[in-house]
């Protein structure tokens, strides 16, 4: 069976990643999967993995949730992002539900 779902994916500096995830908790998010040290190149130039002091590494947030918790997941994220920098992005998926 498959449901309705939104997938939210955001990629951030190494170092606010315990920000973000508190915000996901309070928003609602129940579950994420975090990819540290990634590797790209975007509007701050090349970023790579072996970075010597962590300060400018990324990571990579996943979660997927309602719609409801999705909404406040971007409110409370806009701030912190316009803040700090990094990207949000959300879409419509379908979730694969076996139980």
């Amino acid at each position: 069976m498959m449901e309705k779902a939104h997938k939210i994916e955001i990629i951030i500096d190494s170092v606010h990643v315990e920000k973000v995830l508190t915000l996901l908790e309070r928003a609602g998010a129940t579950g994420y999967t975090l990819l540290r040290e990634v590797i790209g190149k975007g509007a701050q130039g090349v970023r790579p993995a072996d970075e010597i002091t962590g300060v400018f590494r990324n990571s990579y947030i996943i979660t997927v949730c309602s719609e409801e918790v999705a909404q406040k997941v971007v409110e409370s994220l806009a701030p912190l992002l316009k803040r700090i920098g990094g990207l949000c992005l959300l879409s419509e998926v379908q979730r694969m539900n076996f139980t």
